[in-house]
């Protein structure tokens, strides 16, 4: 099985399964000199940890991530950054009775079609749990970008049918935190919440939508062709398990609209080049023009839910019906937050070594 890295330069390989031993991450590339200890990463590991509201799964994991290398002194070295946690929590006992019957929403058959074997436990290596990776690898990434004052934040946009209300963009990093769904609107806020209670006491989920925003993106990172950053960039955010949709800038809504009211037109601003508008979502031709990057992407609703639901029984060759057990996210949008941000960063880290706006072999 191939896919697990991501990234030619600053290049991140992530490990492990939902009910294994241990998840993590190796992070090859990056440069040495680099201030970065255990605590950047476990910072990052927090903001993701299952657990943490009534709107998350109930597994209690601490997530406690243990450095194996690429760190002496407080400073990387420039060998690869190996990083692990160990699972504390996992209870496999639900999926034993469907080990043959492959979840609706879930990857069990088609891993099941591509590779034969299938560990089952919690989704195994498909299983969100497997994103402390991804998390592990962006925490590096972000030291990276804090070396050029580039920031990646996200927050939720939307749960369900409720939708909300723009937020300043130097306000949605304050307003975000302060409730546990990461919506920077304080009156839509309360409402997802309870929308996502009320699903959960059915016995179902919801899906949402999340924005991510990398302010201080300098212009010129990206390809014109193949390696255009937004196509990497959506790449990435589309690698997160259950997103099914990413735009950038006005995304979709361009096809609505025209070229005179949605092109982005330059003026000078002290000496430097800006746009009056930022509908591309700070990319043009592939390449960023120096205005924050802007992306959205859509969740869906989380697949296991203990509503009765259709399938096949694998080993029997018969229809059945299931109810799945075990300890889920009524919504991930909340907790998908992080690794959003984590992915975006990573790429980001990677362009910038690619340019050399960040030295590769120290900083």
């Amino acid at each position: 099985m191939s896919g697990n890295s991501t990234g030619i330069m600053f290049r991140v390989t992530t490990f492990g399964s939902s009910h294994g031993k241990a998840l993590g991450a190796v992070i090859d590339g990056c440069p040495a000199g680099l201030d970065l200890t255990r605590m950047d990463i476990q910072g990052e590991l927090d903001r993701r940890r299952p657990g943490a509201s009534s709107i998350t799964t109930s597994r209690g994991e601490t997530d406690q991530v243990e450095i194996l290398s690429g760190i002496f002194q407080g400073k990387t070295d420039g060998t690869p950054i190996a990083a692990v946690i160990y699972n504390e929590d996992a209870d496999s006992s639900a999926y034993e009775a469907i080990k043959h019957r492959p979840r609706p929403g879930h990857g069990d058959y088609t891993w099941t079609a591509r590779y034969g074997v299938y560990d089952y436990r919690g989704g195994g290596r498909g299983s969100g749990r497997a994103t402390v990776g991804h998390v592990i690898g962006g925490a590096v990434a972000k030291k990276l970008l804090k070396l050029l004052d580039i920031k990646v934040i996200s927050h939720v946009t939307q749960i369900g049918d409720i939708k909300a209300s723009p937020v300043s963009h130097s306000r949605i990093e304050e307003y975000s935190t302060k409730n546990p769904v990461r919506c920077a609107d304080p009156q839509a806020a309360p409402k997802m919440e309870e929308a996502i209670l009320e699903a959960k006491a059915k016995g179902d989920s919801l899906g949402g939508i999340v924005e991510i925003i990398a302010f201080q993106v300098p212009a010129g990172l990206g390809e014109p062709v193949f390696g255009k950053l937004d196509a990497e960039l959506a790449q990435a955010l589309m690698g997160i398990g259950s997103v099914k949709g990413v735009e950038v800038g006005l995304g979709f809504e361009l096809a609505r609209s025209t070229a005179s009211a949605t092109n982005d037109e330059y003026y000078l601003e002290k000496g430097q080049i800006k746009t009056t508008t930022n509908t591309s979502g700070g990319i043009v031709g592939g390449i960023s023009n120096g205005m924050p990057l802007v992306m959205r992407m859509a969740v869906k609703p989380t697949p296991s839910i203990s509503l009765p639901q259709k399938t096949v029984d694998l080993e029997k060759k018969e229809e059945v019906e299931i109810k799945i057990l075990g300890r889920h996210d009524p919504c991930i949008c909340p907790r998908i937050t992080t690794v959003a941000e984590s992915v975006v960063a990573m790429v980001l880290a990677d362009h910038l070594l690619r340019t050399g706006l960040i030295n590769p072999c120290h900083v």
